[in-house]
């Protein structure tokens, strides 16, 4: 016994408030092409689809894809997110959870930091020694070279 799943239309998913990609991109700022990724990891549920097999986008769906959205311009990890989002949906969540692991990703953020200030001062270090001229001698590329910190 086969089940029929029953797909409307464009017109008609619009009409009950449904958006397509496009429209699901523009509303939320994420690319068609990394709302497909999303929804192929997981991180979003599978799309409904219409009659032609265009991606039909709900409210909770855009909802869902502005907080994947924030969470990354926030610089937090996939696997991060995806843990964020399952807290998110837990109405029986501990805010200290959240907590630990905003902690956490500010702390390797820091140290993130660190790391690159560091190579921003070798580098400037580095050109204040090269002379920039038409001489074949150049610190940057022995230091490279060299393979050292």
């Amino acid at each position: 016994m086969s089940r029929h799943v029953i797909r409307p239309e464009l017109s008609e998913a619009k009409g009950q408030g449904l958006h397509n990609i496009g429209e699901a991109s523009a509303l939320t700022g994420v690319s068609a092409k990394m709302i497909r990724h999303y929804e192929s990891t997981g991180l979003i549920p599978p799309a409904s689809r219409t009659f032609a097999n265009y991606r039909l986008y709900n409210d909770a769906d855009l909802h869902r894809l502005r907080f994947i959205k924030r969470a990354r311009t926030l610089g937090f990890s996939m696997k991060q997110i995806e843990q964020l989002l399952g807290l998110w949906s837990n109405p029986g969540r501990s805010s200290a959870e959240v907590k630990q692991l905003a902690l956490v990703h500010a702390r390797d953020l820091s140290q993130r930091i660190a790391e690159m200030q560091a190579m921003q001062r070798t580098l400037e270090r580095l050109a204040q020694h090269c002379h920039g001229d038409d001489r074949p001698d150049c610190p940057i590329l022995d230091d490279l070279a060299a393979g050292e910190m």
